[in-house]
């Protein structure tokens, strides 16, 4: 046992509970097991992750060669050696239960992150605490001090129950029904460790909404969904399942319009039940609970699940907790005041108050967002926020899906004296929950799947945006921008107004970062609609792109057309026209700018590959034919947007058809080109040979050809005519990476 875990193990002897100090002594001997090479890679792949402890991305993913750096593995044999976790760095999550935190655990968060980190802490789009380049032999003493102040990491990632978010306004809430804080808390901990959600194939996602129309619990985008209702006088909850982001998203559906309280625990209990019994478990791209529903029915799904709830042995914990849910109160520190008029407040004050201050349902109280640029706090800051907890409020603090953290139950008066303590430390940014207040996931600078620098990008942004906040229109300032650094949607950029998401695409031979824009989401009514994407521009022309789309939706709009109805009138012909000069890329030699990505001044580059000769450029035709693919992938998006879901639904098969053929002529440049042979092609040339596969995703999006190949002849509904539109243009992603691949193989031989 190292050292410094043998110390904090006795140290905190009695500080634990018993049975979580099992489990992380548990936690250790398995990780020296592994050291000796007696635990198999794949469990305890799980094991760890199921503690939070993640292999992370560094050197911002590329070597200054260009070649891809090397991502962190457990050797077999437990030797030590280059790009290991033995020697370093990755990433532990933290699990904050509907973002709820006090003053001691900040505190502690603040030490972890500057004894193992970097200093900083990374607040996620789902209220977690993220720490990157920790060592996994630091990662039992950390885990130990973390819930010697009641956190806790366990099924922080993993095919598990991940971390509960609930509205970080609740209770204070002026359209809420009901408080849900106390039956989100309920529900984490009944689930924690429950027998009956170990055995999912995927992660599994739950958030707590108190009203239908704001965007803070975003039920309809989660495994399980849960908005509060009154009926009869009597609380519940109206009940959605099977929602998800990730590659191509689904809303949630609704699963029972009254639920009552008591019944909340045992139906999400029956519901893991048939979700472990029933979701796949092999093919991990359809593993999650939304391709079970789809599957089933949601009628079906229901029958399912009410029966599996029937025949549920009692368990006391369902209900034990309601007694307290009337008692459940938070307090306030001092007495409420009114905000008084003052002759020379601080400079900034009131365009911090217009946008950071929430004036609570309890007259002379408000909530305050301190917002912070992409996420990250860093320990000191942390440190401040804690002693401002307890000056201020009773160590009310939260944090939110927006990746800040809130004070609750601040005195109105009590604000000027804030704001400038907040100002002295760097926290007093104004434009929390504004087009300034963007979200980025890590990305380039430390996931292992991201394609462009999705923080780099959004870094950017803000710091534009924020130069103009204050004489921007009301239409745009009101926008969210979401940035994601790959499909996945960690960044959530399907559920915003503005979003993007990492590509690639090449350019006589170099890798050029770009990025989708996705257009038409809806941030409101717990996401109340998904965009989808248009077409990808460069990385570097993205902040050009924003200007773009924002003045033509200013200048356009009629009265107080919102930006999505916007969207929708104008229809997306008209939204990728307005940005089609802006997807162009110049050659290297005009402008190379454009082959470096953001926050990175090395060029972002496979090679030196096919260079054009004399005047021209030697384009090969696949480029043509790729571009061909996009653009039926996009008429189908017009079909989609016009109602012929049938239309849509064939138009994005055929570009996924003739994406696939445009490769397999790349190996065979002759064959026949109907579309079973086509297929037939794909699977033996591409396919079977893996090179089709993504170096992350691995076949999934290829599964997503043979799927539309094999349901081509049937009807179609409109919600699966969207997701075979969003299929389609993944699958001509993959196809475009596919062929960066490829262009470093011989050509196939020329048929005379």
């Amino acid at each position: 046992m190292k050292a410094s875990n043998l110390l904090w193990k006795q140290h905190l002897s009695g500080r634990i509970a018993p049975p979580l100090a099992a489990e992380l002594d548990v936690y250790e001997n398995e990780i020296l097991l592994k050291k000796q090479g007696k635990i198999d890679d794949k469990v305890f792949a799980e094991t760890r992750l199921r503690r939070g402890a993640y292999g992370q991305r560094y050197d911002n993913g590329q070597r200054h060669d260009g070649v891809a750096s090397q991502t962190l593995t457990y050797p077999s044999d437990g030797t030590k050696g280059p790009g290991t976790l033995w020697d370093a760095p990755g990433m532990q999550r933290i699990k904050i239960p509907f973002g709820g935190l006090n003053a001691e655990q900040l505190e502690t968060l603040a030490e972890l992150a500057e004894e193992y980190s970097d200093g900083i802490a990374h607040i996620t789009t789902r209220q977690d605490v993220q720490l990157h380049f920790i060592h996994i032999e630091d990662t039992p003493a950390l885990m130990r001090r973390l819930a010697a102040v009641g956190i806790t990491t366990r099924e922080a990632c993993g095919n598990s129950i991940r971390n509960v978010t609930a509205c970080p306004i609740a209770g204070v809430c002026h359209t809420e029904t009901f408080d849900v804080t106390p039956y989100a808390h309920a529900i984490v901990y009944f689930l924690l460790g429950h027998p009956d959600c170990q055995d999912f194939g995927r992660k599994f996602k739950i958030a707590f909404s108190g009203c239908r129309t704001e965007a803070c619990g975003l039920v309809r985008m989660h495994d399980l969904g849960a908005i509060a209702v009154v009926r009869d006088g009597k609380r519940g909850f109206e009940l959605y399942v099977g929602g998800g982001l990730g590659t191509v998203p689904q809303q949630a559906r609704l699963f029972d319009e009254f639920v009552p309280e008591g019944e909340l625990l045992p139906l999400a209990q029956a519901i893991c039940r048939v979700f472990a019994r029933l979701g796949e478990k092999k093919n991990r791209n359809t593993a999650r609970i939304k391709f079970l529903v789809s599957k089933l029915g949601i009628d079906e799904f229901k029958r399912l699940v009410l029966e599996e709830r029937a025949i549920l042995p009692h368990d006391e914990r369902w209900t034990s907790f309601i007694p307290a849910v009337p008692k459940y109160k938070e307090e306030a520190l001092k007495a409420a005041s009114l905000l008084q008029i003052e002759p020379a407040r601080d400079p900034g004050f009131d365009e911090w108050y217009k946008t950071n201050v929430y004036r609570q349902k309890q007259a002379g109280y408000a909530t305050v967002t301190i917002a912070l640029p992409l996420g990250d706090i860093t320990s000191d800051q942390l440190r401040i926020v804690a002693d401002l907890a307890r000056k201020y409020v009773k160590e009310t603090i939260r944090s939110t899906v927006e990746q800040n953290l809130v004070l609750r139950w601040v005195s109105e008066g009590d604000l000027p004296a804030l704001y400038r303590d907040l100002k002295a430390v760097d926290l007093a940014a104004p434009g929390a929950g504004t087009i300034v207040d963007l979200t980025a996931c890590p990305g380039t600078d430390t996931c292992k799947l991201g394609i462009s620098s999705s923080r780099g990008l959004a870094g950017e942004l803000r710091s534009r945006l924020s130069e103009k906040q204050f004489v921007m229109d009301e239409a745009i300032r009101n926008l969210r921008i979401k940035v994601s650094g790959c499909f996945n949607s960690c960044g959530q950029h399907h559920a915003a107004e503005l979003g993007f998401y990492g590509v690639s695409r090449n350019k006589g031979g170099y890798t050029v970062p770009h990025f989708q824009v996705v257009l038409g989401g809806q941030w409101r009514n717990n996401v109340g609609s998904y965009g989808l994407a248009i077409g990808a521009v460069p990385s570097k022309r993205i902040p050009e792109t924003v200007d773009r789309i924002t003045s033509r939706y200013l200048a356009e709009r009629q009265a107080s057309e919102s930006f999505q109805d916007y969207i929708k009138r104008i229809g997306k012909a008209a939204c990728k026209s307005m940005l089609e000069d802006l997807m162009v890329v110049p050659g290297h030699d005009q402008a190379p700018e454009y082959y470096v990505d953001w926050a990175d001044a090395r060029e972002y580059t496979i090679g030196d590959i096919g260079i054009g000769e004399c005047a021209g450029e030697v384009v090969n035709p696949i480029d043509f034919q790729l571009a061909a693919c996009e653009r039926e992938a996009f008429e189908a998006q017009l079909a989609l947007e016009a109602g012929d879901a049938a239309k849509a639904a064939r138009l994005a098969y055929e570009s996924m058809l003739h994406g696939a053929a445009a490769l397999i002529r790349r190996r065979i440049p002759v064959f026949a080109d109907d579309p079973d042979t086509i297929l037939a092609h794909f699977r033996t040339e591409l396919f079977d040979t893996q090179l089709f596969f993504d170096p992350f995703a691995g076949p999934k999006f290829a599964h997503y050809f043979f799927k539309a190949h094999e349901r081509r002849n049937q009807d179609v509904t409109s919600e699966r005519a969207h997701q075979l539109v969003e299929e389609a243009q993944l699958f001509i992603e993959a196809s475009h990476a596919c062929y960066a691949r490829m262009s470093a193989q011989p050509l196939a031989a020329t048929v005379s």
